[in-house]
């Protein structure tokens, strides 16, 4: 990690803010959230190399990392750091937009477990989080570092200020565990604000499919939050088909989305 920041430093680089880069410099902090991700052997597939802080705890742990990065200025910097595992296999390096790549096919090409983790900048947070989601089937966890105001938004309960449509989605398909607490200082530069690891276990089978139907009625309910449901899900379906659909799946339309479960959501969405 040192020798990859003496490298981005010598080169004249600066972390890009149009990336959102906070390059996790901690290595206590790395080793720890490495452990969290691969104990046992596997595949990893990091999304955000950056300098290679998380890099290189994990291919101390696992057989297999696949390493997503998109700034193409410091890819040549992480293959002259990690040119002993890139040339023996165990580590491949992808210059390429991990909100697009199917991290779920990247993860099959190694041995299980399957994992995926990366320390995600903040402005893209949500996207990676949709991308993890859909491949919830095809992997055995998630280890991600996010904003502290994610993480709350994550493990947030119905009713609460924090639950919205990120957490009905997420926890849908995972169980999230708040693991550690991340400080400013554990970045370079410093972030404004406090971040935190969660891990996300996927659930088998998933509280909900996330088709078309699921998305619509989730996203209407969260798209104004004092709304109540009847008026929230008045253009999902006529009044009386809402009100038929409502009653067989338990739901009061005089409640506000914030106040529904994950499988009430699911239950609602099946109906027609």
């Amino acid at each position: 990690m040192k020798a990859a920041l003496d490298a981005f430093r010598a080169r004249g680089l600066s972390p890009k803010k149009s990336f959102g880069q906070n390059f996790l410099v901690d290595a206590k902090l790395a080793a720890r959230v490495a452990d969290l991700a691969m104990a046992e052997g596997g595949t990893v597939v990091e999304i955000g190399a950056g300098l290679g802080a998380l890099t290189e705890p994990l291919l101390e742990r696992a057989a297999r990392v696949v390493a997503i990065e998109r700034d193409r200025d410091l890819c040549p910097i992480l293959r002259e750091a990690f040119a002993d595992p890139l040339q023996r296999g165990t580590l491949v390096l992808l210059e390429a937009d991990a909100k697009t790549v199917d991290l779920g096919a990247l993860a099959a090409e190694g041995p299980a477990p399957r994992v995926v983790a990366g320390n995600l900048p903040y402005q893209i947070t949500g996207p990676i989080l949709q991308a993890v989601t859909r491949v919830a089937d095809r992997i055995d966890r998630a280890v991600l570092m996010v904003q502290a105001e994610v993480a709350d938004r994550l493990a947030a309960a119905p009713g609460t200020a924090a639950y919205g449509a990120l957490t009905v989605f997420v926890t849908a398909a995972f169980i999230v565990r708040r693991e550690l607490k991340v400080a400013p200082g554990a970045f370079f530069p410093r972030p404004a604000v406090a971040s935190a690891v969660v891990t996300l276990v996927p659930r088998r089978p998933p509280l909900a499919v996330e088709n078309d139907a699921f998305r619509a009625v989730v996203k209407a309910a969260f798209a104004q939050r004092r709304k109540k449901l009847k008026n929230a899900w008045s253009k999902i379906a006529p009044p009386a088909e809402l009100a038929r659909r409502a009653e067989r799946a338990g739901i009061d339309l005089d409640k506000r989305g914030e106040t529904l479960s994950v499988e009430q959501f699911a239950r609602f969405a099946s109906e027609n």
